[in-house]
């Protein structure tokens, strides 16, 4: 099992604050990892329409920084002059020659102005050597797992996608990096936001990263969601989309709200608000034909839903 402190699993989070990531590179990092890092929260502050996430490059010089694919980063910053919440430490390959100690050192320090601290793809080594993870559960690349337990006696080496455990985070690859952070978004802005932004990548199981990791549970809802998806334009009953994925309307509803915080009703009722957000901000079509296409006889009724949930009518939205 993955280790999660525990939360209560909240549909929607209205807060203003946003929250300040710090992305330590270092030469050799996955194009892939810093991609499935990053994007996920440009996607969030893109459907809220608000800065919820903000972050910087950084490295230990100010030195651009090279990928392993020869993409080159230009930092916003350095380490030691940078603060803010999560420090995302993204070594990747090449890994075991940045651990000296001025690297090290830097972590050290950086742990006093930074929190959480993140170990994407191989930097949990890196926060293991300069002794940031003992005493906690972390898991790293899984190529790297065996040997990492054997370095480090002190950390609780976990074959997991990702781990959070207290004020420090871990993270095995790039595809994890993805999951973990929809993850955060869930947690700290609320499933609704958290299921936009997987959706917007076509994830293939969009409930899995923020409900507690691909249980026979979760895809149950999964498969509900895959089928409300498909009946946006003339929607089923949720007795209906039970059926269809083999439960009763009662244990749908269950399980919907122990995974994402909200009843099938009000998950259903978001899709088909999204896709009505979505035909309003990026085509001319008339609001009466978007209401048709999002399962709605009364363009009235889909006006106040559509401001409840996003705070504008249509109209105000395209003005």
């Amino acid at each position: 099992m993955q280790y999660y402190p525990f939360y209560m699993h909240n549909w929607s989070i209205q807060s203003a604050a946003p929250q300040h990531f710090g992305v330590l590179l270092f030469e050799g990092f996955s194009n892939h990892c810093l991609a499935n890092t990053i994007e996920p929260l440009r996607a969030a502050n893109m459907i809220s329409g608000k800065p919820l996430y903000e972050w910087k490059f950084l490295s230990l010089d100010r030195h651009p920084v090279t990928s392993s694919s020869g993409l080159q980063v230009t930092p916003h910053a350095t380490l030691a002059t940078a603060s803010g919440g999560p420090l995302i430490v993204m070594p990747s390959y090449g890994f075991l020659n940045h651990g000296g100690w001025r690297t090290l050192a830097a972590l050290r320090s950086a742990a006093k102005r930074f929190s959480p601290l993140v170990g994407m793809d191989t930097g949990s080594w890196l926060l293991a050597e300069a002794g940031l993870l003992d005493q906690y559960q972390a898991t790293i690349h899984w190529e790297e797992l065996t040997n990492f337990a054997e370095r480090f006696p002190e950390v609780d080496a976990q074959r997991e996608r990702f781990i959070e455990d207290r004020d420090r985070i871990t993270c095995s690859g790039a595809m994890a990096a993805f999951d973990l952070i929809l993850h955060l978004i869930a947690r700290d802005r609320g499933q609704a936001l958290a299921l936009e932004v997987a959706q917007l990548f076509m994830t293939r199981d969009s409930a899995r990263s923020h409900a507690r990791g691909a249980s026979p549970k979760s895809r149950v809802v999964n498969r509900a969601l895959a089928v409300m998806q498909e009946h946006l334009e003339e929607p089923l009953t949720i007795k209906d989309v039970a059926s269809r994925v083999g439960r009763t309307q009662k244990s749908l509803e269950s399980r919907m709200l122990a995974d994402l915080g909200a009843t099938p009703q009000k998950v259903y009722g978001r899709l088909r608000l999204n896709l009505a957000r979505k035909l309003v901000s990026e085509t001319d079509i008339p609001v009466s034909e978007i209401a048709l296409r999002c399962g709605y006889l009364n363009p009235s009724a889909m006006t106040r839903a559509f401001k409840s949930e996003f705070g504008a009518t249509p109209r105000e939205l395209r003005q």
